[in-house]
């Protein structure tokens, strides 16, 4: 049985930009793997990704 992960996504987009932010918020973003501002990536809904998400929340928009 094949599991469902359309329900298991989020939709994260860089809205504010990385410059004067700390070297760790920096190596965050990139690790989510947005590059340039207003890049939106897709990724799977897990703890270690919504730490990610709240660590550099001001940065982001994040859609369910």
């Amino acid at each position: 049985m094949a599991k469902n992960t359309q329900g298991n996504t989020l939709k994260v987009t860089l809205v504010r930009s990385i410059i004067n932010t700390e070297a760790s918020h920096r190596a965050t973003v990139r690790g989510l793997g947005l590059r340039r501002l207003n890049h939106t990536v897709t990724l799977q809904d897990t703890p270690a990704v919504r730490g990610m998400i709240n660590k550099v929340s001001y940065l982001l928009k994040c859609e369910g």
